[in-house]
């Protein structure tokens, strides 16, 4: 096996700590260079149909929840913080691809939900986004991709009990 480059930087801090434990590092540091690999690459398709990554997150959590949703409920979904939720949704009904709904009882309460050219989009997009994903982790079997998500699923559970409560 080839040597990634977060152990090059584990090497390198050995040499200048012996004994230094750089186990977190080894985790930390190889989840995010792959994170940021992938958020490069799995954005390739997206921006060729116009949208970013949070864009898409939007309309795909319209889609799954199957229901209206309020700005607030979609930063809750899409883990975004509601400044960010109210400039993506601008864009998205810009381009027809969300529409706004005034709440009877509260006008200041919007409800958003897809239009049909944002169904049409989503359901066009999520298997072509998915079988694109699937593309880049073939390197990896089926029993070490469910291993690999079933370990990172136990460390997100674990970090969200630990950190969620935390404020950057």
């Amino acid at each position: 096996m080839t040597e990634d480059i977060v152990a090059r930087v584990l090497r390198q801090w050995q040499q200048v700590h012996p004994g230094l434990d750089t186990a977190p590092m080894a985790v930390i540091g190889r989840l995010n260079r792959c994170a940021a690999l992938l958020q490069q690459a799995t954005d390739a398709p997206l921006v060729r149909e116009g949208l970013t990554r949070a864009e898409f997150d939007i309309l795909g959590t319209l889609r799954r929840t199957g229901r209206e949703l309020t700005p607030g409920q979609i930063a809750r979904e899409t883990f975004a913080s509601g400044a960010a939720v109210t400039k993506r949704l601008r864009v998205l009904e810009a381009r027809g691809l969300v529409a706004r709904r005034a709440d009877e009882r509260d006008r200041r309460v919007a409800h958003l939900s897809l239009t049909e050219e944002g169904r049409e989009l989503i359901d066009r997009l999520i298997p072509h986004q998915l079988g694109y994903e699937s593309v880049l982790l073939e390197g990896l079997g089926e029993g070490r991709r469910t291993e690999l998500a079933e370990t990172l699923a136990e460390l997100l559970v674990l970090l969200e009990g630990r950190l969620g409560g935390l404020q950057p």
